[in-house]
């Protein structure tokens, strides 16, 4: 059995994300309490307690989310690894990819995910954006309703192409909410507002990039031992130095979901795509973008003794 390892990205956390995987593993548990050393906070108590405000903050969720997903790959490694074909991650989910990959130890993708967290979300006070989730309307629609409303003044960019009807759109304000009404004046059928502290995935990011950088040109980042796919490319990575220059380019750059994971179930059909951490925001929209895919979930005990029976 093939499979696709997945992991997810920000708007996945929640409180309890990895609390009975701790418990009932010491692998996992060793997960957490190295997290919990490494940034010297106790993120273990936030993910499995909460409280929720302060897990969603940007500089929290993404070093929670990639702990979460490391002590699910933790779990499973040694009997899933001879059936790895390739990774990927949303957003922040990359970096987890590329430490489950071996490119990244756990203290190093923590550390620089933290900072990513922190950078992102400096970057959204120092230039104040949104974001916006665009439904029922094709890509070439978002995309025209995203060029003319920045031709009207401001910034305002296609950022996540999760599937090929539901595109999250990112910029200044006034030119977000432009966009949004032209895309239903065109005929999307929803176009909602994100609860999020920034602008990702777009030009005002640019103020984070040198920081990134520079955490990843300190970070000792080995090529990876099976193949990431870039959110940036959408095509298969197999070195560190692209791995660091595409993961930069992440933060200013859409997040092409939909091209990725057509090209991953091109390239290994009959793979299982099993998505780590916690819930299934990931599986649903490989569903959405290659019908009759099939797909695991692995972020609890229960999902984790299914899919090590499948391997068995």
């Amino acid at each position: 059995m093939d499979l696709i390892l997945l992991f997810p990205g920000q708007g996945s956390q929640k409180p309890g994300m990895g609390k009975d995987l701790a418990a009932a593993y010491p692998a996992a548990r060793a997960v957490f309490d190295d997290a919990d050393r490494s940034l010297g906070m106790a993120l273990s108590t936030l993910c499995f307690d909460g409280p929720e405000d302060q897990l969603t903050s940007t500089q929290n969720a993404q070093p929670a989310l990639l702990a979460h997903g490391a002590a699910a790959w933790s779990v499973i490694r040694e009997r899933a690894l001879p059936h790895v074909r390739a990774a990927a991650g949303h957003s922040l989910g990359e970096f987890t990819a590329y430490h489950a990959s071996g490119s990244f130890s756990l203290r190093d993708a923590l550390r620089v995910v933290r900072m990513r967290g922190e950078l992102m979300f400096k970057s959204g006070v120092e230039r104040p954006g949104a974001m916006a989730a665009i439904l029922g309307l094709p890509e070439e629609g978002v995309e025209r309703a995203c060029a003319q409303a920045a031709s009207e003044g401001g910034v305002v960019v296609p950022a996540n192409y999760n599937t090929p009807e539901q595109l999250v759109i990112s910029g200044e304000v006034q030119a977000v909410e432009r966009a949004m009404a032209l895309a239903k004046a065109a005929g999307a059928k929803r176009a909602i507002r994100l609860n999020v502290s920034g602008a990702f995935h777009s030009p005002l990011m640019e103020v984070a990039v040198p920081g990134l950088q520079h955490a990843l040109d300190a970070t000792d980042m080995r090529a990876p031992s099976f193949p990431v796919s870039s959110n940036v490319s959408a095509e298969p990575v197999r070195d560190a130095a692209t791995a660091k220059n595409l993961l930069v380019r992440q933060l200013t750059s859409p997040v092409r979901w939909t091209a990725l994971v057509k090209r991953l179930a091109a390239d290994h059909p009959g793979a299982v795509f099993v998505e780590l951490g916690p819930g299934s925001v990931l599986s649903n929209l490989v569903k959405r973008i290659v019908p009759g895919a099939e797909t695991m979930p692995c972020g609890t005990v229960a999902d984790v003794d299914a899919l090590q029976q499948r391997l068995a």
